[in-house]
Parts: C-alpha cells; sequence; structure tokens
C-alpha cells in the first residue's frame, strides 16, 4: 500500500480516486468469489496475495487459480464414465473377494462411483524395479504388435541407447501397418533437452501423436498453465498393457548435473496382462478423444476384454481435473483410516493436504505401524522443502521416515495397508496430483499382490537411512525457515 501511495503521488486527483475505487472493488469482489469450491487455507492465501498486490494478485489468481479443464473436456470425461458404467453394469465382482473385510468392499465401491472402472479379476502383474529393463521391456512388446500401440507418458525425452529404441520401434510398427497413436504432455515433454529434434524426427514418422493438454493461444488454446496430464500408459493390441511412474526418458532425465553427480530416478513399472489391460486402454482412449475428437471405445469394444491370465484381482483409478471429486484423495484417505497393522508409503513428493495428514498421523498414533520412503534430497527444491515442514509432526505422531540415500530420487508411488490392499501408479501424495493431474492408478487386493510391493518396498529401505526426531530438530534454522516458507506455496492451487 505504502508504495501504491508513492506512485500515485502525483496523479491527477480524479485518477486517485479511481484507482482507490478499482483497489477496493477488486478486494471486495474477490473476498466473496476466491473462497468458492476452495480448500479455506487455498482461499486464505489467494486472499492474502490479492489484499497485499491487488493487481499482481488478481493478474495470478486468474492464471492459476481455476484448477478445472474446460467444460468440453469434462463433459467428455462424464461421457466416458457412464458408457463405463453401463458396459460393465452385469459384472457381479464389485462386492470384492469373499474373504475381504469390509473396508476392502467399502473402498471398491467408493472407486466404482467415483471413477466408474469395476473390479476385475484374473489379472498379472510382472512389476519391474529397473528403469533401463523397463523401457527395454516395452521396446520388445512394441516390435511384437500386431494390431495397434496406444502409448502415453508425461515426459518423454530421446537418447540413443534406451528411448531411441523405443521410439524406432514405435516407427517400424507404423510402417509395417500397425496403427501407432502417441501421446506426450506438452509442457511436461517441452523442457527436455532435444524436444525440438524430438517434434522432427515424429513428424517424419508414421506415427500419429498429439501434445496432452497443449498451450497454444494463436490457435485459442488455453488453460492454467500448469494443468498436467501426468498418466504413464502402453498398450499393445490391447492384450498387454505397462504403467507406473516410469516417464519415457533415460534415469538421469538427460540432465547434465544428473550424470555428473550419478543421480538416476527409481521407479516402479508393471506389465499387466488380463482383464485390467482394457481398463487402461479405455483411459488411453479418453485422453486421445480429448486431444483428436477421435473416439476409439467402440473399436475397443469390438476386440473384446483379454481373457483371465493371472490370480490378481484389482481396479483401475483415474483421476484429474475432469472428475467432480478429487477421487485418488478420497481413495488414499479411506484406506489409511482403515488401515489397522501397517501402513508402508513410497512417494516422491509427500506435500498432503489437512486430510491426508490427519489420516497419516491418526494411523500411526492409534498403534498402525506407519512407514514413509521418500527421497534424502529432492530434485525439486521447492516442493522438497514444502515437503520435509511436514517431517516434525509426523515424527511425533510416531511415523517412521526413511530417506532414500542421496543422490538418487526415489521417484515410485505406492503404498500398501495391511495384507489387503496395494496401489500403484502415476499419482504423487501432493496437492498437485490431487488437484491439478490427471493421474492414473491402480488399486490391487489380497496378500500375494500387496507382498509384490512390499518387497519393492523392502528392498528401497536397504537403501535408506531412518530419520529421527532427535536429527531433525538439530538441523539448522535456516532450513526450518526455508521448509516453512516453501509449505505456504503448497496452497495456492
Amino acid at each position: 500500500m505504502t508504495e501504491s501511495l508513492f506512485l500515485w503521488q502525483n496523479l491527477p486527483g480524479w485518477m486517485v480516486s479511481l484507482l482507490w475505487v478499482v483497489d477496493l472493488g477488486i478486494r471486495i469482489v474477490m473476498l466473496g468469489v476466491v473462497p468458492g469450491n476452495r480448500r479455506p487455507t487455498t482461499a486464505m492465501a489467494w486472499l492474502l496475495s490479492i489484499f497485499f498486490f491487488p493487481v499482481v494478485g488478481l493478474g495470478l489468481f486468474l492464471l492459476f487459480g481455476n484448477f478445472k479443464l474446460s467444460q468440453r473436456r469434462i463433459d467428455r470425461q462424464t461421457d466416458v464414465n457412464q458408457r463405463v458404467i453401463d458396459a460393465t453394469a452385469t459384472l457381479d465382482v464389485d462386492n470384492g473377494p469373499p474373504d475381504a473385510p469390509e473396508w476392502v468392499r467399502s473402498a471398491i465401491e467408493l472407486n466404482r462411483n467415483l471413477g466408474a472402472f469395476p473390479l476385475q479379476e484374473g489379472n498379472q502383474f510382472d512389476f519391474i524395479t529397473d528403469s533401463s529393463e523397463s523401457i527395454r521391456r516395452m521396446t520388445e512388446a512394441i516390435n511384437q504388435a500386431k494390431d495397434y500401440v496406444n502409448a502415453q507418458f508425461y515426459i518423454v525425452g530421446d537418447d540413443p541407447e534406451l528411448t531411441g529404441p523405443f521410439l524406432t520401434a514405435l516407427e517400424d510398427a507404423a510402417d509395417r501397418g500397425v496403427r501407432v497413436r502417441f501421446l506426450f504432455d506438452h509442457l511436461g515433454t517441452m523442457r527436455t533437452e532435444g524436444y525440438r529434434e524430438l517434434l522432427r524426427r515424429l513428424r517424419g514418422s508414421g506415427i500419429e501423436w498429439r501434445r496432452m493438454l497443449p498451450i497454444s493461444p494463436l490457435r485459442w488454446k488455453w488453460r492454467r498453465p500448469d494443468l498436467r496430464n501426468h498418466r504413464k500408459i502402453l498398450v499393445i493390441d490391447g492384450e498387454t498393457a505397462f504403467t507406473g511412474s516410469q516417464n519415457l526418458i533415460e534415469p538421469g532425465y538427460k540432465r547434465k548435473s544428473s550424470h555428473k553427480l550419478g543421480r538416476e530416478w527409481i521407479d516402479l513399472m508393471a506389465r499387466v496382462g488380463g482383464p485390467m489391460v482394457t481398463g487402461l486402454d479405455v483411459v488411453f482412449a479418453t485422453d486421445w478423444s480429448q486431444e483428436t475428437d477421435e473416439y476409439l471405445l467402440e473399436d475397443l469394444n469390438e476386440g473384446g476384454v483379454p481373457l483371465p491370465c493371472g490370480t490378481t484381482t484389482g481396479q483401475i483409478v483415474p483421476s484429474g481435473p475432469g472428475f467432480e471429486s478429487e477421487n485418488n484423495l478420497r481413495l488414499f484417505n479411506t484406506l489409511m483410516y482403515s488401515a489397522t497393522e501397517k501402513l508402508t508409503i513410497t512417494s516422491p513428493y509427500f506435500v498432503p493436504d489437512d486430510s491426508m495428514l490427519y489420516a497419516v498421523t491418526t494411523a500411526a498414533q492409534r498403534g498402525v505401524e506407519v512407514e514413509l520412503l521418500v527421497s534424502e534430497r529432492g530434485d525439486q527444491a521447492l516442493v522438497h522443502h514444502a515437503q520435509q515442514s511436514y517431517y516434525l509432526q509426523l515424527l511425533k505422531a510416531g511415523v517412521k521416515i526413511y530417506r532414500y540415500q542421496q543422490p538418487m530420487v526415489l521417484h515410485t508411488k505406492c503404498f500398501t495397508v495391511d495384507d489387503e490392499v496395494a496401489v500403484f501408479g502415476s499419482s504423487n501424495m501432493d496437492m498437485r496430483s490431487f488437484s491439478l493431474n490427471l493421474e492414473v492408478s491402480l488399486m490391487l487386493l489380497g496378500s500375494r499382490a500387496v507382498g509384490e510391493i512390499k518387497k519393492v518396498q523392502d528392498a528401497y529401505k536397504e537403501k535408506c537411512t531412518l530419520l529421527t526426531l532427535e536429527d531433525w530438530l538439530d538441523r539448522p534454522r535456516t532450513m526450518r525457515y526455508l521448509d516453512n516458507v516453501a509449505r505456504l506455496t503448497a496452497t495456492l492451487q
């Protein structure tokens, strides 16, 4: 305000009066606009910025304040949800396995109501923890494709050793008559070294490709710029799929600083067989229709659902701003509150809202063994400091925090609840993944599937150090200050 008075002192009286009216009008109007359908903490952060800096705060709010997709995209998502519900209305496994606890059945019903997908039996999962091996196996699967390949990744980067052969496999498949569809997030991939060369390569191929959630003002394509499609899905011929946390890029993310430090991103992918492959294909088809106006659901129906080939029962959990509610957050909280013995969470970005923070700390306080696996040093400084601001409260509640030794980035997103449920996929444990990103997670049931994920988590713990409350209290005051400041930015959604 002092700065405003200084700038206005040489203006004519009538102009100063007008500016005062505009300034006051912005504050009064936004006081009734900002709180609508937002968390109180988020609304308060926006209001403070607008009250202290009305013009700048208003501009930022107009640019970043709306976390919903366009009405056209929301309508298409709603249409797909209804089609999935109608097509799977006769399935009789929605109540879950006969020996499943009641809270598992409740979570299944929640997913069905919010995300539309049914529970599906007879699936096979082969978990892959080596990023290079994962890309090689996906490349091999593409080389066997006969009908179509549907691929989407948040980040894509071309390199000679790993992703280059993957892209070559896509090109070769298209040349031999396989229909190849390829999606990647516009802004997520644009920041990667070699982006222009990647576009030239795609333009010279027979691959059908699109940028997800593109920003192109000259073509009237505009939205909140930090909305992202964060999903990672590969489907071959409707029979085999891959999904998880890994982007289509070499483990060092084509960053010179990472290569110098020996830093790599540690991920978890799964090769999927069985009926859930169709569910992942439907998620891809939804995103493809959003960018191309081409509906693929009818084509998927013609191929039928793959026959059961395993023993795992699971459910697809799509989420994002195209849905009315934050269904991944609701599911995660429900499962965490249901834990009775052990809850183990692995996440590169653990920046929870109040509801999840209460779910995790309450579980620890009622005697559940709660473990949190995170990176000792994150790849995004602001997010990492925001994450660290929660450690004190978590440690005091009894949560065990394991930090994966630097310079590696533990990028896997998964959690296990007792011996009953495991969830893995692309969704982080932060407000961005709950509100701004389009994500896909898989909920798997039963001790066998949970045991496989637990083996991965146990292997991670062997490369972690346990953080104690005493050590955390001894950290420098400057670190505490940075953590607390970063925590404020987490609410501006």
